[in-house]
Order: structure tokens, then sequence, then C-alpha cells
């Protein structure tokens, strides 16, 4: 196992169950391991010595919540000024047309954002598998969160009604119950590591209660328990979602997933905002986590989380930038500045402090996942995963007054450095592990390719969207 000793740091933000701080802190490391954290600590020795004078460390943030496909359909007019059932209607007829290709490099695009922004651990929520496509998408996804050097848990999505059966997406992108849950067992016994230091997990996830079948749902629920892996769903986005399962189900949201088996501590599930004091209360006794995405939330004009209500009854929340198309960022550190902006406003200004929302991202997320033996604090016997800015740069001149809120009010939008499980994978800003401009135009040729495609089946006025881009020379 490597060591690696990091010393002189200005200021180390453990997120421990004290919240200590560190002044010109040092933390020692073998292999993953952090096993030491504190000052002037023994260890010249170790094989490599980063000097962090001037930086401040902080736990690694933790994304409960993202669909790295949706990374080539960002910036799209159309779904810009829509809510959430027209913005799915827009955007399905685009993401018909993935290839495994787009996946990977949708993936290596949006790890690499996150990992820009101070992100060491990302869960995915994937569950469009085009017909006639490899349904091995999911791979692609592990194959670039591995390249890039990210910790990862992928959880397995599906569809299985489509437009002919009453449900949203188009027929192309459901599959039926069999293949699905055959290809969640594959990915479940190739992949998932229960171990505390795993760079891979796996879940269970069916897209949504109006995308998949009563059937399905249970046997989901059933698989994920026998395999003793998490599950995660979309619930309780908007009052449309509230009103369709009222009407074509028969009961609230959160009282259908109780029937289908879809309650308990082993279950999250993204935005939540629609529950009423009743469920958050029950959520909170079960211990069913949330994925809070302030970003994609307003954008979607989908509604405000009761993030003070969740806290206060104990449910789990942590935080997700949700897709990139109903965010257009992967911006962990933007996410946490807007998270805490939003809840100043709807609850008062004392109501969430930006630490509070660091908190959220750090050691809420980890509760969440599950995960909390491993990741969300900087602690001995934790993983070394963690970000670092230099507080020397020109946009925290005339901030340094509190090192543990700094890039979240600044609102800055990149680390200096991040290190997951003691290696770095960014460094001076930049990707350690790929080249960032041809990955960004091959991406642009495969964002270009799908949605001309796209055009030619739908109402998308393709050229006149090519005609507004810069990418004069592609």
């Amino acid at each position: 196992m490597q060591s690696l000793l990091i010393k002189n740091a200005r200021n180390i933000i453990t997120m421990d169950n004290k919240r200590s701080r560190i002044p010109s802190g040092s933390i020692y490391i073998e292999g993953q391991e952090i096993k030491a954290i504190g000052v002037d600590l023994p260890y010249e020795t170790a094989e490599r010595v980063i000097d962090a004078r001037n930086k401040i460390i902080y736990p690694g943030l933790i994304n409960t919540h993202h669909h790295l496909y949706q990374t080539f359909t960002r910036n799209i007019p159309f779904a810009q000024d829509v809510e959430l059932f027209d913005w799915l209607l827009t955007l399905y007829d685009i993401w018909r047309h993935l290839r495994p290709e787009d996946v990977y490099l949708s993936a290596m695009v949006g790890i690499g954002e996150l990992l820009k922004s101070g992100c060491t651990t990302t869960s995915d929520h994937f569950y469009v598998f085009p017909d006639g496509v490899s349904d091995q998408l999911i791979d692609e996804e592990i194959r670039a969160a591995s390249e890039l050097g990210i910790r990862f848990f992928p959880t397995r999505g599906s569809m299985s009604l489509g437009r002919s059966k009453g449900g949203l997406p188009p027929d192309e992108v459901v599959q039926t119950e069999d293949p699905i849950l055959r290809d969640t067992r594959r990915l479940i016994e190739t992949y998932h590591d229960p171990s505390k230091f795993a760079m891979v997990k796996v879940g269970v996830a069916p897209c949504s209660p109006f995308s998949v079948s009563r059937d399905l749902l249970r046997e989901s629920a059933h698989l994920a328990r026998s395999y003793r892996v998490r599950m995660h769903t979309h619930l309780a986005e908007t009052k449309n979602e509230e009103d369709y399962c009222l009407e074509m189900l028969g009961l609230r949201p959160l009282d259908f997933m109780e029937e289908m088996g879809w309650i308990g501590n082993d279950v999250w599930y993204a935005h939540g905002i629609w529950f009423n004091k009743d469920e958050i209360s029950k959520m909170g006794s079960c211990g069913c986590g949330v994925a809070h995405c302030p970003s994609s939330n307003m954008k979607l004009s989908s509604g405000t989380f009761p993030i003070i209500e969740m806290l206060k009854a104990g449910v789990k929340v942590g935080l997700g930038v949700d897709g990139s198309a109903s965010n257009d960022a992967s911006s962990m550190l933007l996410e946490l500045k807007m998270m805490n902006l939003l809840h100043k406003l709807q609850h008062g200004p004392t109501a969430l402090r930006a630490e509070d929302c660091l908190h959220i991202a750090t050691r809420g997320s980890s509760k969440v996942l599950g995960w909390e033996d491993g990741i969300g604090s900087l602690e001995v016997g934790k993983a070394a995963d963690m970000f670092m800015v230099d507080a020397s740069r020109l946009e925290f001149a005339g901030a340094l007054f509190d090192d543990a809120t700094l890039p979240i009010v600044t609102g800055t939008a990149q680390v200096d450095m991040t290190i997951v499980g003691g290696k770095v994978v960014v460094q001076d800003g930049r990707l350690v592990h790929t080249n960032e401009e041809q990955l960004a135009r091959r991406a642009n040729e495969a964002a270009f390719r799908m949605v001309e495609i796209a055009a030619k089946h739908t109402k998308i006025d393709y050229k006149k969207m090519r005609a507004t881009a810069v990418w004069n020379d592609m």
C-alpha cells in the first residue's frame, strides 16, 4: 500500500461528530485509509508528501442522485422552459438514440465535472435502454468511473410502462420485466462490492411509479433485499405526479410505494418535495433517505424540498445534482450554494447555515447511501477522500474569515485538488487521467450526432439549433 502525507494545511475541515477544524494540520494515509490526522505528524518518510500550505482541506462531497447519460442534452432550447412531464416528453425522443459510446463519453464528462467540483463519490440512476442497443450500458459508466478514479454507486434503473401501456416514455426505451431483473442480477454479481472502501457498489432503481409496473416494483424490492443492496427511485417530485398516482393508482405516492415494499432504511428517494407531514414522520421512523436536488427542482418549477421538516423528523437527507439536463451542470459546489440560498429564502436566514449544507453533502449523503462507515468525514479509519482549495486564489480575497464555509458562500465552481482513496485525481484544477480538451471535442461530436438523429423523427428544429452553436469547425 502506498503511503501519503499531506502536511501544513491552512485548515482541515473534518466534518466529524464535533465538526472539528485542524489549523496547520496534516493527514497520513496508507492505501485508501486515513491512519492519522492532526498537527506535526511524524510521517515524513511517507512515499509521497504533498505540501498543502495555503490549502483548506474538506471531506469529499457525495452526490446522491444523478443521471450521467443526460450530459449530452444540456442547454437544449426546447427543454428549458417547461415542467417535468413536458421536459421528459421532449428528451425521451433524443435519449432513445443513445449508443454505448455516448453513455461512456457522457459519464466521462459528468464524472469529470463532479471531480473538479470536489465530489469523490457519486451515485447514478440509469434507466434508458433503447431498443436494439446493448443492455450493458451501465458497464460503460462503470468503465468511465474506473478510468477517472471516482467512487461510484450506479443503480440499475428500469422502465416497463411505455406509451402503449399508459406510461410516459416511448415504447422504444422501455423493457419487459424479465430482461430488467436478469441484467440487474448480472450487474450486482459482477460489480457490487459491499466492503467499506469499495470503489463500486450497485443498487436497484426502477425509475418512478408512473413508468414501471406493480410487478416490477415488487420483484425489484425482493431482488434487492435478497442481495442486500440498496433501493432507489424518484418520488414525490411534482404535484402532477401526486395527481397521477391518485388518479391511476388510487393512492398517494408514498402509500403506493409502501404497498409495493418500497420503504425502509435500505431505500432512498430522489426529490421528495410533495410529502405531507404524516409521510415525513413515517419516513423518519422507518429510516428512508432523500436526495435533495435544489437546482433541478428550481429549473423545472417542481417546488421546494421541505428540508427543515425532514431533518427534524430524522429523515436522512443528502445532496444531489440530478441529471445534467435538468441542471445543466454537474457541480457539487454550485449545488451547495443553491441549497444554502434557496432555504434562506424559503425558511429564513438562520434556518440552514452554509456549514450545515456542507454536513448534508458529506455526512448526510453518506447516510443516505448507507456508507457512513467508510466515507463522509476526515477521520482515522475513514477513506482518504477529500478536496482542497487554495486560499490564496483571487476569488477568495476578502473572504478568509470562515474556512468551513468559504467555497460555499463564494460559489467557487472548481477545486484545486481532489483525492479519492488516497490517489490524486484532480491536480491544479485539471483531471489527472484524461485529456480534457480531447474529451470535450469527442463529447460534443457525439451530442450533436444524437440530437441530429432525433431531429429526423421529431419536431426539433435541429438546423436552427445548430446555427446558434459556436462549434463552427465541427
